[in-house]
């Protein structure tokens, strides 16, 4: 520990030329003192760190003296800073070599961590949320990154069993369910962990349940529903280096996506209404109802088969429209959306004389 975080020492130096020791202990997370003994050991090995004196001093490194820690060229050391993302990096209990790296890119820049952090910015979670880190996702993280068997016991939805999942409806089911439901019990299962994933605020674990061999073993959970989670240390797994992770979950969250779209209407859209439906809908929906597009009428309206999750939830979706979208079929859902137009219109009437 004490050699990390010497080398931290040095490449803040290397990075900003000249620190307080009350900067670096600040930075570093350990008292002056520490500091003081770090820089000793600095010296004592040939780095040539020394002391400014008085009101402005601190400690810097001799002028022109850089270490060469990374051998990455300008473009490399940006992009990955711009990838050393700490909200994320620190749930999974990877902050120490976080900044471990930032400051090994920094010291290619030639500038401090920060300067970077000035320009990207990731706010995972959606809006009006409070996403916080699972308490076992260090645990999970630990063994995705050391290749080890994960002994997880899981709390499964009720009437649901371990699925792909994503977006804001990967908590929820698909379905309404009539009734209370009863808490399945939680299951047992030794995983090989090969990938986390996280989506808008929630983090998910990719594994494959440890003996099955089959073409399509693979699966997602969240990692909030873990009761346990246990690396096992003395049992490492032979990982499939073919397995793109990005891709599986891509190819199973819009899988997951569409098998939620059950219900199909048809809805008649003015041009307006037809650019706004991506940015009112959801991206796999949209597409399908695109696809199903006839070719506009003499006033430039468009004709398409919206997938819905359900006519409750189409329902709320195409009141976000308003007159721009007129549902065609199913007559049910159409003569809602007329009471509700007829409701708004009669709030809007003017006043009787």
């Amino acid at each position: 520990m004490r050699t990390a975080r010497a080398i931290s020492l040095l490449l803040l130096l290397q990075a900003r030329r000249s620190m307080t020791g009350a900067e670096l202990a600040a930075e570093l997370e350990v008292s002056e003192r520490t500091v003081q003994r770090d820089v000793l050991a600095l010296a004592e090995a040939g780095v040539p760190v020394y002391a400014d004196r008085g009101r402005a001093g601190g400690y810097r490194l001799l002028d022109g003296y850089r270490t060469r820690l990374t051998g990455l060229d300008r473009a490399e050391a940006e992009v990955l800073l711009l990838a050393g993302l700490p909200g994320p990096l620190g749930d999974m209990g990877l902050a120490d070599p976080a900044l471990a790296a930032r400051l090994k890119v920094a010291g290619e820049l030639g500038e401090a961590p920060a300067a970077g952090a000035r320009r990207f910015h990731l706010d995972a979670p959606g809006w009006f949320r409070d996403a916080p880190a699972p308490p076992l996702l260090a645990e999970v993280a630990r063994a995705v990154w050391g290749g080890r068997l994960l002994r997880v016991r899981y709390r499964r939805r009720p009437g649901a069993a371990e699925a792909p999942a994503s977006g804001s409806a990967a908590g929820s089911a698909a379905g309404s369910v009539a009734g209370p439901v009863a808490a399945p019990e939680p299951v047992e299962r030794v995983l090989r962990p090969y990938g986390l994933v996280l989506k808008a605020g929630a983090w998910y674990l990719v594994a494959r349940p440890d003996g099955d061999a089959g073409a399509d073993a693979h699966r997602v959970y969240r990692v909030d529903r873990l009761a346990a989670a246990e690396p096992l240390a003395d049992r490492p797994f032979e990982r499939d280096e073919a397995f793109d992770l990005a891709a599986f979950w891509d190819a199973k969250a819009a899988g997951f996506a569409r098998s939620l779209l059950r219900e199909r209407v048809t809805v008649r859209l003015s041009p307006h209404g037809l650019d706004r439906l991506p940015h009112l809908l959801d991206p796999v929906a949209v597409q399908e109802a695109l696809a199903t597009a006839a070719r506009p009428d003499e006033h430039g309206r468009v004709t398409v088969r919206l997938p819905v999750e359900s006519l409750d939830v189409g329902y709320e979706d195409l009141l976000r429209l308003g007159p721009e979208a007129e549902v065609l079929e199913p007559p049910a859902l159409r003569r809602r959306l007329a009471e509700a137009a007829a409701r708004a219109a009669a709030l809007y009437a003017p006043p009787q004389r």
